[in-house]
């Protein structure tokens, strides 16, 4: 009496209910996860960085660093995970770049340094306008950019829409850090003097600033107490229309109106965009450190029409939009996966001869495939360009333990064994060499995961996506695949191959014997002469590295995204009317 045959293979012969259930459960895992898993460009390797910018109009760059730069620097340095802080000072503005740690929480960090500048704006000059603080790097470019065209509105009141109604509702999205204005004309109020005026009153230019300076009030003016009520009470006399304005007196009798005309008007412009020749304005959507494009570009899609729909003098178009590269990019790979697959199975039918016999490994293709797609998103992972591309080399190593399993099977049947005998005797036989494939395999993917620094960021889950998928599939080769041959081969499998594929099989085969032949004479004359071959091998390896020296380095290759950039620089000097 013999005892109950034991391990992974004999389960799946005994309980084939219990094996195809599991596989099942991997399959649905895999489908419900493809719903809810991130989709991005590539793997998130951004570190989260600070923006902390200020301008101070007028200084010259040396005052900007010791008076400003310094003092926000101080301040951001003492805030926890801060990594690394690059500043840079300019006539009129400084900006401070603070990096994080890779695993510092973006918010946090934000709020942090919020609080750590709030505490030192009050000594900065008094001059500095109001500290910003932007969760992305200030030299990042926009993932969207968007034109506002005004329906009968001038460009200095469409400026004033956008920045009321249109940036606070784009940049409140998810994601986005900062939305840039180009081309804006700000609305201005400005005291044109007539000099001739002036002049007959016996006053100058600066006399009119002082006065002006001086005229501006608003400041408290005490409280009225009546229990239980406290009234506060402001000296108001803020100078805000032309026509206030006009009336400011200088002396007895003159008011500024007599000597100067006010008006409102648009600033110079210092930018200019154009749209089909038509002079719009230009948004420019930057997203924040680790966030995803493709989530913020279907949230600006839809802000853009909702905008649209309730903002009759105002037209938004959306001229670029970097998740058109991404989405496309994607397709293109998903397309080269189902190929690949297709091109796998057709070509496992080829050499089989059997359509039932190919479709035992054929199944364990999507099995593996959907369970790895689990494995992805219970890791924190994404699908993207680098771990879709990993599912792609996996198509054609997922299913090599399957026709390992299943051709030692189909041999074992062609000995005279039963259908079941086989499988479970067969699947036995190459139950450890599967097993050492697989280690191997996995031993090689995951060491790229483990890379240091922004190489190691991003292929870390290209590496792991590998291994996943060469492990699931060992687990399928010898569960499903043993309880499938034992259910599913015929004798007709065993014995032969289909009529419809015999003179195909029959080609093969004399390729094969020729190929045979070939190696066979060539193996005789490479054990005859070791010496040569190991020349050869030294020469093979010394062109190898002698032409690896000469191939250009880079982290990622350029690529054609159906962009024109055109950039023109004019002579020392030019102004925008000449560009």
């Amino acid at each position: 009496m013999t005892d109950t045959p034991r391990g992974l293979p004999a389960l799946g012969i005994r309980r084939p209910v219990l094996v195809a259930v599991i596989n099942l459960i991997i399959a649905i895992a895999g489908i419900a996860a493809l719903l809810g898993v991130e989709v991005r460009e590539l793997p998130d390797v951004d570190r989260p960085r600070i923006t902390v910018s200020a301008s101070y109009p007028g200084a010259a760059p040396e005052t900007m660093d010791a008076e400003v730069t310094r003092e926000i620097e101080g301040a951001v340095a003492r805030v926890a995970g801060v990594r690394r802080i690059s500043a840079s000072s300019e006539e009129s503005s400084t900006r401070v770049v603070v990096e994080f740690s890779a695993d510092a929480d973006l918010d946090s960090a934000a709020a942090d340094v919020r609080e750590a500048v709030s505490r030192v704006e009050r000594r900065l000059p008094d001059n500095v306008d109001r500290v910003n603080v932007i969760k992305a790097d200030q030299d990042a470019s926009p993932v969207v950019r968007v034109a506002a065209r005004g329906n009968r509105l001038s460009l200095d009141a469409l400026t004033r829409r956008v920045e009321t109604d249109i940036i606070p509702a784009l940049v409140s999205l998810p994601g986005v850090a900062d939305v840039r204005l180009y081309g804006d004309r700000q609305r201005q109020l400005r005291v044109a003097v007539d000099p001739l005026q002036l002049t007959a009153h016996g006053l100058a230019v600066d006399d009119l600033i002082t006065r002006l300076e001086d005229a501006d009030l608003d400041i408290p003016a005490g409280s009225f107490r009546d229990s239980p009520l406290e009234l506060r009470v402001r000296a108001n006399a803020t100078l805000d229309t032309p026509a206030r304005i006009a009336a400011l007196s200088l002396e007895p009798g003159l008011r500024l109106g007599d000597v100067a005309r006010v008006f409102f008007a648009p600033a110079d412009a210092r930018s200019q965009v154009q749209l089909n020749g038509e002079p719009i304005l230009g948004m420019g959507i930057v997203r924040q450190a680790q966030s995803n494009t493709l989530e913020i570009s279907t949230a600006a899609e839809a802000a853009i029409d909702d905008l649209n729909r309730r903002l009759d003098d105002v037209d938004l178009v959306k001229t670029s939009d970097d998740a058109v590269f991404i989405r496309g990019a994607i397709t293109e790979v998903l397309i080269t996966l189902i190929a690949a697959t297709l091109i796998v199975v057709a070509t496992i039918w080829l050499f089989i001869g059997s359509a039932r016999a190919t479709l035992i490994p054929a199944i364990t293709i999507p099995l593996a495939l959907t369970g790895t797609i689990a494995a992805i998103w219970m890791l924190g992972f994404s699908v993207n360009l680098l771990t879709l591309l990993a599912l792609v080399l996996a198509t054609g190593l997922v299913v090599d333990d399957a026709i390992v399993v299943l051709e030692n099977i189909q041999r074992r049947q062609r000995m005279g064994l039963k259908a079941g005998a086989a499988a479970l005797l067969g699947t036995h036989q190459v139950f450890f060499a599967v097993i050492a494939t697989t280690a191997v395999l996995v031993a090689v993917f995951v060491p790229i995961s483990l890379l240091p620094s922004t190489a190691g960021r991003l292929f870390r889950e290209f590496g792991v996506v590998l291994a996943v998928a060469v492990g699931l599939s060992s687990f399928i080769a010898l569960s499903l695949v043993p309880a499938l041959a034992a259910r599913i081969l015929r004798p007709a499998d065993e014995a032969g191959v289909a009529e419809p594929t015999r003179g195909v099989m029959s080609s093969l085969r004399w390729f094969g014997r020729l190929i045979g032949r070939f190696y066979g004479r060539s193996l005789g004359h490479a054990v005859a002469h070791p010496w040569l071959m190991a020349l050869v091998g030294l020469l093979v390896l010394g062109l190898a590295v002698q032409q690896y020296t000469r191939i250009d380095e880079t982290l990622l290759p350029e690529e054609d995204r159906g962009l024109i950039y055109v950039v023109a620089n004019g002579p020392d000097g030019a102004g925008l009317r000449y560009s």
